[in-house]
């Protein structure tokens, strides 16, 4: 193999024949200070220590480099092993990847599963600690927000993350108790993971700090996740963290991996301006990864979609799409009243039996506490009802609040015939039993809605749906949405 250098913005590699010589920069960033020698010495060894963890056999050991009889400096001596078997070689080739990212996965959880764990590791990832990290990182950035980091965009990250952690603390204290939360790897990225013929080598811990290298052992797979997908592979990405799943066995909640890919998006996007300021020779990519880490944290927080409409106007079957679109759950007004068995028997006139306020009023209230259940797990929910009374509407915005949920909001609209067909052709065989008659009160005694997002659905559904994706996926804030207040 023919010499060569490699420079990061902490260490230079310097490759020749079978061996690689890791040699750490000079340099203090605020989260690692390797100015003085000794501490580049100590910190050689402790990556040789932590590293043989997973690559034992790649770690050859510590060696000195002499200068005019004298050491110059200190450096990590490595097997080195063929680029092109890198994960990120693979993926870039167009090769099939599935097969060694199972067999990553796989090493991984293994690791997880005899990784040491402690009251103090596990102190790490209280939501306190969480933040305080996220703080340190966003402190790191400052001098760049504004210039190679879009200060807007920035700011709505920091507000979302700040959003889960504060809503959402209970999961990550849930996770410590189920004994999620190990000394893992710290920084697993796609270009320091090898596929070898006997099996994965998977470089590169973080060493320079273990309480950085302390977390879930999603938070750990989330770094390989983020990084396939920064590098254009997200299939790779989504069939790594399900082998993941499958190989540890184990509940990986989805709201907490989208957290834990914006969490290490964040880190990574100190990196990459770093990369920038230093011109190491290769580009970086601020504004994606912030993208990145945008997309991921919005997926996180919970929303509570609220598809609305008079009878007939297609608010159930938009509301099932809306439920496969974000892998929600969908609840329903006409479920609660069949659950609680008061379906009528007849035809009844609007404000009598199962339709008087109070009773309606009932099955709202019921159907908002299954869904605050669902939202205080980080779980979206659609919930499916005419919502034609502005007072059950402000009840959900409690609920959105009280859970810090973003709330979105559909009416569905067509026309008084499309209406009338579909009340007719559906007859008794569905949870609803809105009659016409029902339909024409409800049109004439609707209150307005006019923070809904207007949905034409007399369209197919399909078309509907595309009307309405920005609006999923943006929302508003329970507490800045228009009318919330109780």
């Amino acid at each position: 193999m023919d010499a060569a250098t490699l420079e990061t913005h902490m260490s230079v590699l310097f490759f020749y024949g079978q061996h690689v010589l890791k040699v750490r920069k000079p340099v203090s960033y605020g989260f690692a200070d390797f100015r003085d020698v000794e501490r580049r010495r100590a910190d050689c060894r402790r990556e040789v220590q932590l590293n043989r963890r997973l690559s034992p056999d790649v770690y050859v050991g510590t060696a000195r480099m002499i200068f005019q009889g004298r050491t110059a400096e200190h450096a990590v001596l490595m097997r080195r092993l063929p680029s092109t078997r890198s994960l990120a070689s693979i993926v870039a080739s167009g090769i099939d990847p599935l097969p060694e990212l199972a067999r990553v996965a796989d090493v991984l959880a293994r690791f997880h599963s005899r990784a040491v764990r402690s009251p103090a590791i596990s102190a790490s990832t209280t939501p306190a600690a969480i933040w305080q990290r996220w703080q340190a990182t966003e402190e790191a950035l400052g001098r760049f927000v504004g210039t190679l980091v879009d200060a807007r965009d920035y700011r709505r990250l920091v507000i979302l993350a700040q959003r889960f952690v504060r809503g959402w603390g209970h999961l990550f204290l849930r996770r410590i108790a189920s004994g999620a939360v190990c000394d893992g790897h710290g920084d697993l990225q796609a270009a320091d993971v090898f596929c070898l013929p006997d099996g994965p080598r998977l470089l590169d811990c973080l060493e320079f700090d273990d309480t950085l290298r302390y977390g879930d052992v999603l938070a750990d797979a989330a770094f390989l996740v983020q990084d396939l997908e920064r590098v254009g592979a997200p299939g790779a990405a989504r069939a790594f963290i399900e082998a993941y799943r499958r190989s540890s066995g184990t509940e990986q909640p989805e709201p907490l991996l989208h957290f834990y890919v914006a969490f290490r998006a964040h880190v990574r996007l100190l990196v990459e301006c770093l990369r920038f300021e230093q011109d190491l020779g290769e580009p970086a990519d601020p504004p994606t990864v912030l993208a990145q880490a945008l997309s991921h944290l919005e997926a996180a927080i919970p929303r509570l979609v609220l598809v609305g409409g008079l009878p007939g106007s297609g608010k159930s079957t938009l509301a099932s799409w809306v439920g496969e679109e974000l892998g929600a759950a969908v609840l329903s007004t006409d479920r609660v009243r069949t659950t609680k068995g008061t379906r009528s028997a007849g035809p009844l006139p609007f404000g009598t039996g199962r339709y008087t306020f109070r009773r309606r009023l009932g099955v709202y209230r019921q159907m908002l506490a299954e869904a605050e259940d669902l939202l205080r797990d980080a779980s979206s929910v659609v919930l499916d009802a005419t919502w034609s009374n502005a007072a059950f509407r402000r009840l959900a915005m409690a609920t959105a609040r009280s859970t810090a949920a973003t709330v979105v909001e559909l009416e569905c609209r067509t026309g008084p015939d499309e209406r009338t067909r579909r009340i007719l052709g559906r007859g008794r065989s569905g949870e609803s039993d809105a009659t016409l008659a029902i339909a024409e009160a409800l049109a004439a005694t609707s209150d307005p809605w006019p923070t809904a997002h207007v949905v034409d659905t007399s369209r197919s559904v399909d078309e509907a749906g595309r009307g309405v994706l920005a609006v999923l996926h943006a929302g508003t804030p329970a507490h800045d949405a228009p009318g919330a207040a109780p």
